[in-house]
């Protein structure tokens, strides 16, 4: 059994099957709908049901309270139709956007490469090449564990059916336990995508930072690629941190970069470096060498931000003091249900 649900303002109409979320089939129709824990305790993904039956699903009593359910409104990660339904959704216009439908990929593993102590480069050849947009990320099925895990696409679009996932182990962590452990090259894996609205605004013809912390080098990487092979000549600056040398993945690629791209800068950062160590470059947090190379300056820029949450906001702060603001500033968290109750700021729903 399936139901129509139509999606105003857009006036689109899908068909959605039965127990699918309203969420799900509208990224596989290739409509973008605000979203962000997809476990249904954030709110970003909160819609208004104008006709129509739905169950709310697992959806927290904080994030749809109980008046908001006797209002009409619901999380579109967690509600199914019980029948033919309108819904209105705040969706803003992304000149940039591109609406690419959300697919399922199977593929065979033909690569691991350790990266680093804690990060594994994870190389997926898959029976069909995949459309995305730099920046985006894709959903792995965690083969046995009924799981699935967030991962950006860290190599650049249209390079063939292999994809790139950087993966940093969790301690304690199933998924990425898995994947550092049992994983072997041959096997099968499963994955969904593109996701996400995190790419490079590139009508706005303006210089780019790309700000980076840990394995959240994934999606700056992708996106630098993809600029520098499309013969892109606005400044580019990347600041990249790590703990410490050992951790510093690609570095060498980004030097190379840098000596054969006049327009590209690379900026490593080590926090936790041993103080005699023959470390020539800076020395401290990413936001700090960002104030120091910037001279605390951001203006005419966009910057693009992705890393641990707490790199994050210190870096949206280094930014807005340095006078950049929110429409120039643009994110994307992974939250998983432990953390999701860890939102960012209303300030940054966009982005």
């Amino acid at each position: 059994m399936s139901y129509e649900l139509t999606i105003e303002p857009l006036g689109q109409t899908i068909e959605v099957e039965e127990g699918q979320t309203i969420l799900d089939a509208s990224l596989r129709a290739g409509i973008w709908l605000p979203h962000a824990c997809c476990h249904g305790l954030c709110a970003t993904c909160k819609v208004q049901v104008v006709d129509g039956e739905v169950d709310h699903g697992e959806a927290s009593s904080f994030a749809l309270m109980d008046f908001e359910r006797t209002e009409g409104k619901t999380l579109a990660c967690c509600a199914r139709l019980e029948s033919d339904v309108t819904i209105e959704a705040e969706i803003d216009e992304e000149p940039d956007a591109e609406s690419i439908p959300v697919k399922d990929f199977p593929g065979t593993v033909t690569r691991i490469e350790k990266l680093t102590p804690t990060i594994k480069g994870i190389f997926i050849t898959l029976d069909e090449a995949i459309h995305f947009q730099a920046g985006q990320y894709i959903n792995l099925e965690i083969p046995g564990l009924g799981i699935s895990r967030a991962f950006s696409l860290a190599n650049a679009p249209g390079q063939g059916r292999e994809v790139e996932l950087n993966v940093r182990i969790v301690p304690g962590g199933a998924g990425t336990g898995y994947l550092h452990e049992e994983l072997s090259v041959g096997d099968r894996l499963n994955l969904s995508g593109p996701y996400g609205r995190f790419f490079v605004r590139k009508s706005a013809g303006v210089p780019l930072i790309f700000m980076a912390g840990g394995s959240g080098l994934s999606s700056p990487r992708s996106m630098i690629l993809d600029l520098l092979g499309e013969g892109c000549e606005l400044p580019i600056t990347l600041v990249y941190g790590q703990r410490n040398r050992a951790e510093l993945y690609y570095h060498d690629e980004f030097l190379a970069l840098a000596e054969r791209h006049p327009n590209f800068r690379y900026v490593p950062a080590l926090s936790d470096e041993a103080a005699d160590s023959d470390w020539q470059g800076f020395r401290g947090f990413v936001h700090d060498a960002a104030k120091a190379h910037f001279d605390n300056d951001f203006r005419g820029h966009k910057a693009y931000l992705c890393g641990p949450p707490l790199m994050i906001d210190a870096c949206i702060s280094t930014l807005m003091q340095g006078r950049l603001f929110e429409n120039d500033i643009y994110t994307e968290k992974f939250f998983s249900a432990a953390d999701a109750q860890q939102v960012r700021s209303p300030l940054f729903k966009r982005v």
